[in-house]
């Protein structure tokens, strides 16, 4: 299913998606050494909970998960790319952390995911993984535009990661967004220009470049659900969501 929101809709959305970008940037904040994976799930739940908002993720159960999902956000550390279910792990300086948030409020979701380094240790594969995919989303971005096809977003967020050296996984990408969290159309990272559904304004899309640094390759975890890179190396995700205007496309998710 596409949907193209009215004005009524997109201004719903521009709500959820400041919602979401205010929950990230809190539990960023709070996200330090010695934080638990458990605490940040509990924070989520408390903060969505406060907002009269409602979880895209405690009851989801699709298809490649096992069950459902049972927390409120995805909490990937090092080698965690996708789905990282919250578990009992305590944050030590220098892991790189992803949080994943899609919620709901007023009829319309809104996602986004952001990775960062916890502490004081910077390594500098770490720093030029998470560059990448804030480079490619950025690029994914500017290419948004009415009259373009979702092959043109695909391309330009593959350039980035291919010219920064990294294999692209296509399995999971981006996706339309609306009154659920996963809709058509799927928006892969990597792709060829002038392929693929024609954008149109009021059509909203969830951008996620992700990277494993030396691997495409997937591996599931015990949980049934968290997706790591098949070597073990460390992986980064970046994720807005945007709305496709009659000119530039609107961030929805971005940080205040």
């Amino acid at each position: 299913m596409i949907e193209i929101l009215n004005p009524t809709l997109l201004a719903r959305a521009r709500g959820t998606g400041a919602l979401v970008a205010g929950i990230l940037q809190t539990l960023r904040s709070r996200s330090t050494v010695g934080t638990n994976l458990l605490e940040i799930d509990e924070w989520t739940r408390s903060l969505i909970a406060e907002a009269g908002a409602q979880s895209c993720y405690v009851d989801y159960a699709p298809s490649f998960g096992r069950g459902p999902f049972g927390h409120y956000v995805c909490t990937g550390v090092n080698d965690a790319v996708l789905h990282g279910r919250p578990h009992d792990y305590t944050l030590a300086d220098g892991d790189l952390l992803t949080l994943d948030l899609a919620v709901s409020r007023n009829g319309v979701a809104a996602d986004a995911a952001v990775s960062f380094l916890v502490g004081d240790t910077r390594p500098p594969q770490s720093v030029a993984l998470i560059d990448a995919t804030e480079r490619a989303l950025a690029a994914g971005i500017a290419a948004a535009r009415p009259g373009a096809r979702v092959g043109d977003i695909s391309h330009a967020i593959g350039t980035v990661l291919g010219e920064a050296g990294y294999p692209v996984n296509t399995e999971f990408g981006g996706h339309g967004i609306g009154s659920t969290m996963h809709q058509d159309p799927h928006v892969a990272n990597t792709g060829r220009p002038g392929r693929g559904y024609k954008l149109r304004p009021g059509l909203l899309l969830a951008l996620e470049p992700w990277v494993m640094a030396d691997t495409a390759e997937l591996v599931t975890d015990a949980d049934g659900w968290t997706l790591r890179s098949a070597t073990g190396c460390r992986t980064a995700h970046s994720e807005h969501t945007i709305a496709i205007t009659d000119g530039e496309p609107e961030i929805l998710t971005l940080p205040r």
